[in-house]
């Protein structure tokens, strides 16, 4: 390598002059000259670091010295806030390194000063909240400088208000918008052409280098060099992106902005609006047709059902009926010829799904609370993948807590066509033997059963008392979550314990884990949505509890077909498929506990195939070096002991 790390990574180098606290890490000095060998000569690498590492440091320091046009995508928005405007300033300023950075978000985080205006104008909103935030965005959109809609801090996230202040793709006017040079995507996008180093995020990755979009396709051809941070997402994502879909929610927005559009610049043509209005019904018709239920549904069940069949037969007679109309009057505004498009696009979409898919992909449904999305899914998206690296030369670093199964990442690998890749993997520098216990608690009913998840709560009941709260009870499904919560408040009461209980979708995640930090002896109840992606420190978070190992329902579409196409081709589908799923994602919920090394703490996973079963003991081998149990005193005994001591057994 032409270049020396140590002098920023060793003891006494740049990054320990300059920054209190810093911790010199050997692993992730290692990772750093990894990650610029990869970079210089044009590599692929796939590199696990455990908590504590210093990733984000470890990635950034190699990228920035050794110069040329840097992307780097992240798992959530969240992160990539975080990286663009704490970490990122703090590794350039540091290394003193003169790098052009810029954050790029979807179009959908941009305030759009056109269809702001035309919500304005209209004055028509579904609520009182709704007006005020409008106003409250218009007021934003005259001071800020990004646009950014996490800077306006004065309307939730959620808002409905967001939805008529922001663009889509199939909405945008483009270079017909009379706010062309000062629309807020543009923007951002030019900032980010000019950059060094450009912080971006999965989903916009992917959406844009499948659809073509101007942004990260604009950014693609120059960059020497693309990390993804948190990478173990991008295999789902991919299917998700390489595949096709369509949902009744589109059909919904489509409606809301012809009606906008008639009321604009239609007044004398209110035949739109109501057929606006019964395309609206009759996509939401879609929806009730495939019951109250909310999940994911194989195709197989969607055709069999005569109702579905009749309403999605009824929506395509009202868009066609929508997109007549509106090709009427398109010549009056592009507004109208735009929903004109939109309305056609719709129809062919959704007429493709039913036709069929090849045999190479899946046709599936999820239902949602208010909509319904019809997915085509590649069931192999290696080969499409694989293609997208060789596509130019650069550099391409994956890199994550949790990739591999005890070392292994050939499962990782065959996800994404990455055979030939540099794989390394790097423990954390934490000490787990001494900070935390796994328990394993005995006499557990399986996990299948229905009184499991009382069980559950029943067993972890004394360590959570021992732990004074401060714990996170995650749970597979939403059905064992509330029962889970149930029974907790049941216990509770009858221990004479007023302690705070926390429950997922009671409020936002990120005000739900601000309580939970800031109140004595809290426990959080969640499923999936705290599994990754949270990051409590100290004594707030001292126990967590998963109820059982995070296999997939097997009559999930996607993975049904899968595991038929692994099976038919002569493989093991449970063992090379679906336990490496598991393993990744029960490694993600573990790594919820221990966050500092001064952490302390235990984890209780409340199933017993984790050591009765051979692929158990495959999934409890991969797990963090925790010291390991199966005795409730014993776990009991680990919040007695001091800090600095192991429990005695």
């Amino acid at each position: 390598m032409s270049v020396d790390l140590a002098p920023h990574f060793a003891a006494g180098g740049s990054f320990e002059k300059a920054l209190e606290g810093w911790r010199v890490r050997p692993q992730q000095l290692e990772f750093a000259q990894a990650v610029l060998q990869a970079i210089e000569t044009a590599g692929v690498l796939i590199a696990e670091a455990g908590t504590g590492t210093g990733k984000t440091f470890a990635y950034l320091a190699p990228a920035l010295i050794a110069g040329g046009r840097v992307i780097v995508s992240t798992g959530t928005k969240t992160l990539q806030d975080q990286l663009f405007h704490r970490d990122l300033p703090r590794v350039r300023d540091t290394l003193g390194v003169p790098a052009r950075v810029a954050l790029l978000k979807g179009r959908a985080n941009y305030v759009c000063l056109h269809h702001l205006e035309e919500s304005l104008e209209g004055g028509t909103f579904g609520s009182r909240d709704e007006a005020k935030h409008i106003h409250a965005i218009s007021r934003f959109a005259g001071r800020t400088q990004t646009g950014d809609k996490a800077e306006c801090l004065e309307v939730p996230e959620l808002s409905g208000a967001w939805a008529r202040a922001t663009s889509t793709r199939e909405n945008c006017l483009g270079a017909r918008c009379r706010h062309h040079e000062d629309c807020f995507v543009l923007k951002a996008r030019k900032a980010a052409n000019d950059a060094d180093l450009v912080v971006v995020n999965h989903h916009l990755f992917f959406a844009d280098v499948v659809l073509r979009d101007e942004g990260v396709t604009d950014l693609l051809p120059s960059a020497n060099t693309v990390v993804f941070d948190e990478a173990h997402h991008l295999p789902d994502l991919a299917r998700l992106f390489f595949g096709q879909a369509v949902s009744t929610a589109q059909v919904i927005e489509l409606a809301r902005d012809a009606r906008a559009a008639q009321i604009l610049h239609a007044k004398d043509s209110p035949a739109i609006g109501e057929a606006a209005l019964a395309a609206d019904r009759a996509a939401r018709d879609v929806r009730i047709a495939l019951g109250t239920g909310q999940g994911r549904f194989a195709s197989a069940q969607v055709d069999a059902n005569a109702a579905v069949g009749k309403a999605l037969d009824a929506l395509d007679e009202k868009l066609a009926a929508l997109a007549a109309l509106l090709l009427s009057q398109s010549e009056r505004a592009e507004e109208l010829r735009n929903a004109h498009g939109r309305a056609q696009q719709l129809r062919e979409a959704f007429a493709g799904w039913r036709a069929g898919g090849d045999e190479g992909a899946v046709r599936w449904i999820e239902a949602y609370a208010q909509s319904a999305v019809l997915n085509r899914t590649p069931l192999d998206v290696a080969p499409i993948f694989a293609e997208q690296l060789a596509a130019d030369r650069r550099a391409w670093i994956f890199t994550s807590a949790t990739l591999s199964v005890g070392g292994d990442f050939r499962h990782y690998q065959s996800e994404l066509g990455l055979a030939q890749a540099t794989t390394r993997h790097w423990e954390s520098p934490y000490d787990f033997g001494r900070q935390a216990l796994l328990f394993v608690p005995e006499d557990l009913p399986p996990p299948n059963s229905v009184a499991h998840t009382e069980a559950v709560i029943d067993a972890a009941f004394p360590v959570l008392e021992a732990a004074g709260g401060r714990a996170f009870l995650l749970f597979t499904s939403l059905k064992a979550m509330e029962a889970g919560h149930a029974r907790l408040k049941e216990k509770l009461a009858a221990a004479g314990l007023d302690w705070p209980v926390l429950l997922q979708g009671t409020a936002g995640k990120n005000e739900l884990l601000e309580r939970f930090r800031e109140t004595d002896h809290a426990i959080l109840v969640g499923s999936q949505s705290f599994w990754e992606g949270v990051d409590v420190k100290g004594e707030a978070l001292s126990l967590v509890v998963i109820d059982k190992l995070p296999f997939n329902p097997p009559d999930d579409p996607v993975l049904a077909a899968r595991i038929e196409q692994i099976d038919r081709a002569g493989g093991n589908a449970f063992m090379e498929y679906q336990v490496p799923r598991a393993v990744i994602s029960l490694k993600q919920g573990a790594g919820r506990l221990i966050r500092d090394e001064t952490d302390r703490g235990v984890l209780m996973i409340c199933d017993p195939r984790l050591v009765e079963k051979p692929y158990g003991k495959r999934i409890w081998r991969a797990l963090p070096p925790f010291r390991r149990t199966r005795s409730r005193e014993e776990a009991v005994a680990f919040f007695a002991a001091a800090p600095d001591q192991p429990p005695v057994s």
